[in-house]
């Protein structure tokens, strides 16, 4: 079989970024392996029920595609090869790589413990580079291979609150640049997206009414926003495009008109 197959790290919430790419990229008939890890949410404001995977799970496959998921502690002692080892059981060997999945928690820099920079750094970006070496080096297709890095628009604004997260993720578009001319020789691109300020279920109306002011267009982004993104970027149409970090914010102002 041909067929191209994704996995999708960090896919556990109806209102999240990483269901939306899986079904953008099911849309266009891409087999989905998607991985969750429901303790990290039932942690966070938001909170998740504990059968949205199962939901996610059913809307890809109503779409016409395979769909397979698996339950992923990136703090775990499981290694990236047994990841790809049960996708390669389940569906075949993938041809994207979408490392979505992100650990976050406020840590300025008086505040910040060794501890929680060891989570930040294992999930935001020891596991996704280590899943990253491992799909280079076992990659069979020829061209068309694709990973895509989630990033958070860290090197655009002060994000003082959230020193273990930026200076990580920060890691991450720093890998998307290195190793792109590389793997370019295997047929593989790289890149990163920032979808910036996006309503996953995390703000409330306050922060709602706040954030609106300052998109030019009049609306939060949503997470189909960089889902089309990432959707073209997967695509054949964008084989020459690799390490590049593309900020999609919909014109987002960080400083306040006339400030």
């Amino acid at each position: 079989m041909n067929r191209k197959i994704a996995i999708v790290t960090g896919t556990s919430r109806l209102k999240g970024i990483g269901r939306a790419i899986c079904i953008e990229l099911a849309k266009n008939d891409i087999d989905i392996f998607f991985t969750f890890w429901s303790e990290y949410d039932k942690q966070m404001p938001w909170q998740t029920d504990d059968n949205e995977p199962d939901l996610i799970q059913a809307e890809i496959s109503a779409l016409g595609v395979r769909c397979e998921k698996l339950e992923f502690n990136f703090l775990g002692k499981e290694g990236v090869e047994a990841l790809l080892n049960e996708v390669k059981n389940k569906l075949g060997f993938p041809t994207i790589l979408v490392n979505n999945a992100t650990y976050s928690t406020q840590t300025s820099i008086d505040t910040i413990t060794a501890e929680e920079l060891d989570k930040h750094y294992t999930v935001n970006f020891k596991v996704p580079a280590l899943l990253t070496a491992e799909f280079v080096k076992q990659y069979q297709g020829h061209k068309n291979g694709r990973i895509i890095n989630l990033t958070s628009g860290q090197t655009l604004s002060f994000m003082s609150n959230e020193v273990a997260y930026a200076t990580t993720k920060g890691a991450i578009e720093t890998l998307t640049r290195t190793i792109s001319q590389e793997i370019a020789k295997k047929g593989i691109t790289i890149n990163a997206v920032n979808p910036g300020l996006t309503d996953t279920g995390w703000l409330d109306e306050k922060q709602k009414r706040i954030f609106s002011e300052r998109f030019p267009m009049g609306r939060l982004g949503q997470p189909e926003d960089v889902a089309k993104l990432i959707s073209f970027l997967v695509s054949e149409n964008a084989e020459w495009i690799t390490g590049q970090v593309i900020h999609s914010e919909g014109g987002f102002v960080r400083e306040h008109y006339g400030s």
